[in-house]
């Protein structure tokens, strides 16, 4: 059974449901047989995920904004939830730093707000909060960042992501490790990609914008190295980890744990855009330099040791097959003639099947 069959008719609620993860685990979720309620501010982008799959109509959808904590306890009242996925957030870097103020709100102070929420509510019984791998003191280190590395951040955004993990830290010790009945974890995951994400100053939104329309992709910095894994990918592991919470798996409440691929998926953006030039075919990409002195780290690599010990959790895709399901879905999007929220969840049933030839212990493989 997939993850145990943990999420059958549970209530579980979801910060950030509108946004690129958050559309992708609802929809995931409601496949499970989860009575999903969603939480977000507002729809990130246009054309929008959310509505492309037509997920309002298969949740309980709540607007407000994470941080306004009365909002948010309205919500939970409402909808009692058993189980928390708080992925609410600011996530782009160059926005934080043309607001700080507003990311550190959104992404601190947010957190906050859901874990003060959970603390007042006797009905919750796992909550995982998701952060960033930006959450580490980026210092180039080559070997991967753990979990037990220094939390820190030269930029707003990676800082307010450090910040949400210090709060978590905190409220577990002061208030949730004495408790049996609750039991939370954080999850950190490299840079995402896959069909839907038409965020601002993203790689793949970026090219499938610009080759849609017939134009030249503009990428501001081939060199940097990232984590690359597809959607589905960190989104089994808090799936998973959420799972082994739910059935008590011994010393993982209070714990935070790395999604991420092996290490030779850590390709730099150039790598990432010639793969998928091949593929989409008759397009092509240039580096245009943004300027300025706001630059994003050009090394930042995660290790997912700790996780695969603790969780037998590991990446199924490699980083050929996460640029092809990527791709396959925008072609299909762009080809008007698919029914995509079939299409997205037959990606789904192909991603659980991939994991399973791998016996991977979520997918019922072992």
């Amino acid at each position: 059974m997939v993850f145990n069959d943990v999420y059958r008719g549970k209530r579980v609620l979801v910060t950030g449901h509108t946004g690129f993860k958050g559309a992708w685990l609802i929809l995931w979720l409601t496949l499970l047989g989860a009575k999903v309620a969603g939480f977000s501010k507002y729809l990130p982008s246009k054309p929008c995920l959310f509505n492309v799959l037509g997920l309002k109509k298969r949740i309980r959808h709540y607007q407000g904004d994470i941080v306004e904590i009365k909002q948010l306890e309205k919500v939970f009242r409402a909808f009692k939830p058993q189980i928390v996925f708080h992925l609410a957030a600011q996530p782009i870097v160059r926005t934080a730093y043309q607001d700080p103020k507003r990311t550190f709100d959104t992404n601190s102070s947010g957190t906050v707000n859901v874990l003060e929420c959970v603390r007042k509510a006797a009905y919750v019984q796992v909550v995982v909060i998701i952060t960033s791998d930006k959450c580490y003191e980026n210092i180039g280190i080559a070997r991967g960042y753990r979990e037990e590395d220094r939390l820190g951040g030269a930029d707003p955004y990676s800082a307010s992501k450090a910040c949400a993990e210090i709060a978590f830290s905190a409220y577990y010790r002061s208030f949730f490790g004495h408790q049996e009945k609750i039991r939370l974890a954080t999850a950190r995951a490299g840079n995402v990609i896959g069909g839907g994400d038409w965020a601002q100053d993203r790689i793949v939104p970026d090219c499938v914008r610009a080759w849609s329309k017939g134009k030249v992709a503009v990428i501001r910095n081939p060199r940097a190295t990232r984590p690359w894994q597809h959607v589905l990918e960190p989104l089994s592991g808090y799936l998973w980890l959420g799972a082994c919470l739910f059935a008590g798996k011994k010393k993982i409440s209070g714990d935070s744990f790395n999604f991420g691929p092996h290490q030779r998926a850590s390709k730099d953006v150039g790598a990432l855009a010639d793969l998928f030039v091949s593929l989409w075919g008759g397009v092509r990409w240039e580096h245009i330099s943004s300027g300025g002195k706001k630059k994003e780290a050009l090394l930042l690599q995660l290790s997912a040791h700790k996780t695969e010990h603790r969780l037998s959790w590991r990446s199924a895709l490699s980083f050929k097959e996460t640029i092809e399901f990527t791709e396959s879905w925008y072609k299909q999007y762009y080809g008007k003639k698919t029914d995509m929220t079939n299409f997205s969840c037959s990606q789904i049933d192909g991603y659980i099947q991939q994991a399973r030839a791998l016996k991977l212990a979520w997918a019922g493989g072992q």
